[in-house]
C-alpha cells in the first residue's frame, strides 16, 4: 500500500511579511500531482494545515479547493489531524461532507479512536489519526488527573487507538508531536502552554509500522526509520536555508515493512543566504527568492538593501558578518577563549550546583527553553 505523507503546510503564513499565497498553491498543486503520479492509496497530512486558529479566508478557500481536487481527481483516501496551530473545531468541519469511509479527518480529541481502514492484495492497513491536544483537554476526554505532558496525551490516545485495531493489521500512526531527537527549527511553536517538557519518547508509538509525523519542519526519521517527519513543505525562516523540503512516499509491504522515498517539491520562492562582498552581490542572476545577504565588506554600505532589492526584490536581511562574529573573552590566565554557548553556560552552572551532571532529558529542556526565549526576543 502507497501513502503519501505531507504536513505543516501552515497556510496563511507569511515570510517577513510577504504572503506566501501563491507558494502554498504550487505546493499543493504538487502534493496532489504526486498523489496521482504515485497512484497513492492514502493522503497523510499531520496537522498545521493553517497557520493559526482563525485564518484568513484565502487560506480556507484555497485548503479547501485544495481538498475538492483530491476528492474529485484521485481515487486516495484522506487521513488529516489538527495540529497545534490548528483549530480543532475548523478541521472537524472539513469531515461533514466527507466519505466516511474513504476519509478520515480528526480535529478534537476522542476516548474513542476508531481507525480507517484500507484493503490491498495482503490485507487490511488501519489509520489512527490522533490529532494534537493540550493536556487539559487530554485530562477531560480521558477522565485522568495524571495526564501532565504532551507524551502523556499520545500515550492515551495510542491506548485508545490501539484497543481497536484488529489482529494481523498493518498499523499506521499520524500524531502531530515533538518527538526526543528530532531536529527543530525556529519558526516551530512549543507545545506546552507553560513550560514542562513537550518531547515525546518512540517508545509512546510501539506496535506501529508506520509513524507520520507533524510539528517539526526539517524530513527526519527520529529513533527509527519508521518514525518520520516529513517537514513542511515550504521553509519558513532562514535557518531552514539548507533543508531540502519533500513529502515523503511511503509502501508498506506485506509484512508492514515500510520503505521510504523523498520527493522534493519545487517551490516557487527558495530561503537563501547569500555571502560575500556587496558589490559580489549586487552581480548576481536576478531572483524572486528570499534572501539574507551577509556582508563581509569592512564598511557600511550606503543604501546597501535598497541595491540589493535591484537583483533579489524579496531580500528580507542584510547584516554583516563582523557583526556576526564569536565575542571573545579572557580567561583568568589572560589567555583568549571563544564565548561559550548559552546551553553550556546553563549546564555548567547546574552541574556546579547539584555537584552532578544534567540527564540529557534535562539538557533537552533547557536546549527547546533557550530556543523559545531568543524566538521570543525576535519577535520583540
Amino acid at each position: 500500500m502507497k501513502l503519501l505523507h505531507t504536513s505543516d503546510l501552515h497556510l496563511g503564513r507569511q515570510f517577513n511579511g510577504t504572503s506566501l499565497e501563491e507558494d502554498h498553491a504550487v505546493a499543493l498543486d504538487q502534493i496532489v500531482e504526486a498523489v496521482k503520479a504515485n497512484s497513492v492509496d492514502a493522503l497523510i497530512i499531520a496537522g498545521d494545515v493553517f497557520d493559526r486558529a482563525s485564518p484568513p479566508q484565502g487560506a480556507v478557500r484555497q485548503f479547501n479547493g485544495f481538498l475538492q481536487r483530491v476528492k474529485t481527481e484521485t481515487d486516495a483516501a484522506v487521513a488529516m489531524i489538527a495540529g497545534n496551530h490548528d483549530s480543532g473545531d475548523r478541521i472537524d468541519l472539513s469531515a461533514i461532507a466527507a466519505d466516511r469511509s474513504r476519509w478520515l479527518i480528526r480535529g478534537a480529541i476522542s476516548s474513542e479512536e476508531a481507525p480507517l481502514l484500507l484493503s490491498d492484495q495482503h490485507g487490511t492497513v488501519a489509520i489512527s489519526a490522533l490529532p494534537f491536544a493540550y493536556e487539559y483537554a487530554a485530562r477531560e476526554c480521558f477522565e485522568s488527573e495524571s495526564i501532565d505532558t504532551p507524551e502523556d496525551v499520545l500515550v492515551a490516545q495510542v491506548a485508545a487507538a490501539r484497543a481497536q485495531i484488529p489482529e494481523s493489521t498493518r498499523w499506521v500512526i499520524v500524531a502531530h508531536a515533538f518527538v526526543t531527537g528530532g531536529s527543530v527549527s525556529d519558526s516551530e511553536r512549543s507545545l506546552t502552554r507553560v513550560g514542562g517538557i513537550e518531547t515525546v519518547r518512540t517508545s509512546a508509538f510501539d506496535g506501529a509500522h508506520y509513524v507520520a509525523l507533524g510539528h517539526l519542519h526539517r524530513p527526519q526519521s527520529v529513533g527509527a526509520e519508521h518514525i518520520r517527519y516529513s517537514g513542511s513543505p515550504l521553509a519558513f525562516g532562514f535557518d531552514e536555508a539548507d533543508s531540502e523540503k519533500s513529502m515523503s512516499l511511503i509502501e508498506l509491504d506485506a509484512a508492514g515493512q515500510a520503505s521510504v522515498e523523498v520527493l522534493p517539491f519545487k517551490p516557487v520562492r527558495r530561503a537563501r543566504v547569500l555571502r560575500g562582498k556587496h558589490a559580489e552581490l549586487l552581480l548576481s542572476d536576478p531572483s524572486g527568492d528570499f534572501i539574507k545577504a551577509v556582508l563581509t565588506d569592512d564598511a557600511p554600505v550606503i543604501d546597501g538593501m535598497k541595491r540589493l532589492r535591484e537583483v533579489f526584490p524579496n531580500a528580507c536581511e542584510l547584516v554583516y558578518s563582523r557583526d556576526g562574529r564569536p565575542l571573545e573573552v579572557k580567561s583568568a590566565d589572560g589567555q583568549s577563549v571563544a564565548a561559550a554557548e548559552p546551553v553550556d553556560v546553563v549546564r555548567s552552572f547546574l552541574t556546579e550546583v547539584s555537584l552532578e551532571a544534567i540527564t540529557d532529558s534535562e539538557q533537552e529542556v533547557v536546549a527547546a527553553s533557550l530556543t523559545r526565549l531568543r524566538q521570543k526576543e525576535d519577535a520583540e
